[in-house]
């Protein structure tokens, strides 16, 4: 379990008589976040406390306006405002995401060729494999297209490979 900071309490704001508060949302922010299923949680006097969403309403990118069960009035909203938010993430949850350096060693196999992945290169705009089919290291982009499937057990890669990707 990782305590993950992703929010800030600015201010009341919109139906401030219900307790209405405007958050700045950090870049820690999930975008597929369902109020309805999970809480944002808040510190209060050194407990943890889960704050339930009645209401939830993005502004932007970085802003949301909300209104939290048992906050729903100006006085108890106001006891809020300028805490951090945060979330419990489950790390198990995320157990298939992985490193593309993470492959760095498995066998490829590439039609009749096989080769091993000796680097990873990471570009924004261009990240490539350094795959080894015996006769040097050849660049390859680290594409899904490209990849048929994974199999971590085998450490193993199928990869599909465009027609003359390969051609000197």
């Amino acid at each position: 379990m990782e305590k993950v900071t992703v929010a800030r309490i600015g201010r009341l704001f919109g139906e401030a008589d219900k307790g209405g508060l405007s958050i700045t949302l950090y870049n820690t922010f999930p975008e597929d976040f369902d109020p309805a299923s999970e809480p944002l949680m808040v510190e209060i006097d050194s407990l943890e406390v889960p704050l339930w969403c009645d209401k939830f309403e993005r502004r932007g990118v970085s802003g949301a306006k909300v209104q939290f069960a048992d906050f729903d009035t100006p006085r108890r909203a106001e006891e809020l405002v300028g805490k951090e938010l945060f979330m419990i993430i489950d790390e198990e949850e995320d157990g298939d995401e992985f490193f593309m350096e993470d492959l760095i060693g498995f066998k490829v196999r590439a039609g009749k060729l096989k080769g091993e992945i000796v680097d990873y290169y990471d570009s924004e705009h261009n990240p490539l494999f350094g795959v080894d089919f015996g006769e040097g290291e050849r660049l390859i982009p680290a594409a899904e297209e490209f990849i048929a499937g994974i199999d971590f057990d085998k450490e193993t890669i199928k990869m599909i490979l465009p027609e003359g990707l390969l051609e000197l």
